[in-house]
């Protein structure tokens, strides 16, 4: 069941993802935003305008931090739908998978943990080097794609990306489901009175399934790009990170529950 906090995120999503319906409006669905025209700028600034204005009056401050956030992801969502029906088709497709990926992070940490829920259940302000690596990847995608256009034309491999990332992602939010309030975004150092050794599900495939779907997620959306560059840097630094963090975490786990989790 979804909160208020939840509901509000996921109105807030839709009102942004509305950004897709003004094609509809202006009457130009092929290029709305490689080539608005003036109708098209106008139409942008009223929506973008006129969502602001809701979320300012439907939400109250604690509320409307939230609803600014799920309504940027949205808009982001409905931009990449707009995108995928022109050139920068694969960009499209991207975007889709980075607002959904992170939204989606928000809304099942709402339906399946509500007491850890909060603003960076967003994972938007994850950690600089992340940052750093998405703006890598949309550099790189740029620069290729107007100096080697050829390479962003490869529709199979850009095919395999998106439905690589579709299905690490339901992985993902697999294990948070059937991890329940178990799962956390900030690995912990204490064991709490609610916290059992979860078996079952996708946890009878991987040990740490939400860490598959992530590292695979990462790499996919580079696939999807047909980013070389990155994709290679992808894979190193998201081997890294969580070769780190799953280090830490076993540590935690054979803590917490000792022959339990050495016998699993």
């Amino acid at each position: 069941r979804l909160g208020r906090e939840g509901r509000a995120s996921l109105a807030a999503f839709l009102l942004g993802a509305s950004v897709a319906a003004l094609p509809v409006v202006v009457g130009s669905p092929t290029a709305l935003l490689t080539a608005p025209g003036l109708r098209g700028r106008l139409a942008f600034v009223l929506h973008v305008a006129g969502v602001n204005a809701a979320l300012l009056l439907l939400y109250p401050r604690p509320l409307y931090k939230i609803a600014v956030r799920a309504c940027f992801l949205g808009f982001v969502f409905g931009c990449g739908l707009l995108l995928s029906r022109s050139a920068w088709r694969y960009f499209g497709w991207y975007m889709c998978s980075l607002s959904l990926f992170h939204y989606s992070e928000y809304l099942v940490t709402a339906i399946n943990n509500p007491r850890s829920l909060s603003l960076d259940s967003f994972l938007l302000n994850h950690s600089f080097e992340y940052n750093l690596a998405a703006l890598s990847s949309w550099v790189e995608f740029t620069l290729e794609k107007l100096l080697f256009p050829e390479l962003k034309q490869i529709t199979w491999l850009s095919t395999v990306g998106l439905l690589m990332v579709i299905f690490v992602d339901c992985l993902r939010k697999a294990s948070m489901l059937t991890a329940g309030s178990n799962f956390n975004h900030i690995v912990q150092n204490e064991k709490s009175d609610t916290h059992t050794l979860v078996t079952s599900g996708v946890y009878g495939w991987f040990r740490h399934p939400s860490y598959v779907g992530w590292f695979y997620w990462s790499i996919g959306t580079q696939v999807l790009l047909c980013n070389p560059i990155c994709m290679v840097g992808y894979t190193l630094a998201s081997w890294r990170f969580f070769r780190e963090r799953i280090e830490e975490e076993e540590i935690t786990l054979i803590h917490f529950f000792g022959e339990e989790y050495l016998e699993y």
